[in-house]
């Protein structure tokens, strides 16, 4: 079972967290401040760190970056109430893996979690860049290339990207995507895959993403 360090003050967050995780087969621990979040992760004890920014003691980038600096590869999922893009780039730039905003979604937290523990069992040369013929994505700096030119995604049509990056050539239903990516915090039979289908064509290719009617979509390799 995979272990999840919570680095998180607010207690009803933290609480809720857990409750979800532990329902879901992980390990988990909880700390309520930076320096101790810092302790712990320089352990080795943990699969993957969810950190809240505005921690006590030590803030949450401070924390990152120190981690960062330690060798300490475990992925690092933030979850905070601060949305500015300049706190998210700024944490991704410090080594994060993810950005996740507060009010989240439990469900689409949990698809982010599994996905960044995927992707650092994988066992390839470098687990943080997917290459699928022409197509990169670096999930470390979050950016996008086609053919070496580089493609501005937003988060979400990013994160479907990623979800076919890691399964080239294979049928993927609006269901399985929709929980990958949008943890089902939409109705099954919205349309909202098919809307950012769209807007991955238009930037990454029209041919790049396959209809399989009836049943899904499929990047081409």
């Amino acid at each position: 079972m995979n272990r999840i360090l919570i680095a998180e003050d607010e207690e009803r967050i933290a609480s809720f967290v857990e409750r979800g995780l532990r329902g879901n087969g992980f390990v988990t621990t909880v700390v309520g401040d930076g320096e101790t979040a810092y302790t712990e992760g320089v352990s080795g004890s943990y699969d993957l760190l969810v950190l809240d920014i505005g921690l006590p003691r030590v803030d949450g980038f401070t924390v990152l970056r120190r981690l960062r600096e330690a060798r300490v590869t475990m992925p690092v999922v933030i979850l905070t109430a601060r949305d500015s893009v300049g706190d998210t780039v700024a944490g991704l730039e410090s080594g994060a893996d993810d950005y996740l905003a507060k009010p989240f979604a439990f469900e689409e937290l949990l698809a982010r979690i599994r996905l960044r523990l995927r992707s650092d069992s994988s066992g390839t040369a470098d687990a943080n860049v997917l290459q699928v013929g022409d197509l990169g994505l670096d999930l470390r700096t979050r950016r996008a290339t086609v053919d070496g030119r580089a493609i501005d995604l937003t988060a979400r049509e990013f994160l479907l990207a990623e979800v076919f990056c890691r399964h080239p050539d294979q049928v993927l239903t609006r269901e399985q995507l929709l929980s990958q990516v949008w943890g089902f915090d939409f109705d099954p039979g919205s349309n909202v895959v098919d809307v950012y289908i769209r807007y991955l064509r238009r930037k990454l290719g029209q041919d790049r993403i396959q209809t399989i009617r009836g049943m899904g979509y499929r990047l081409k390799p």
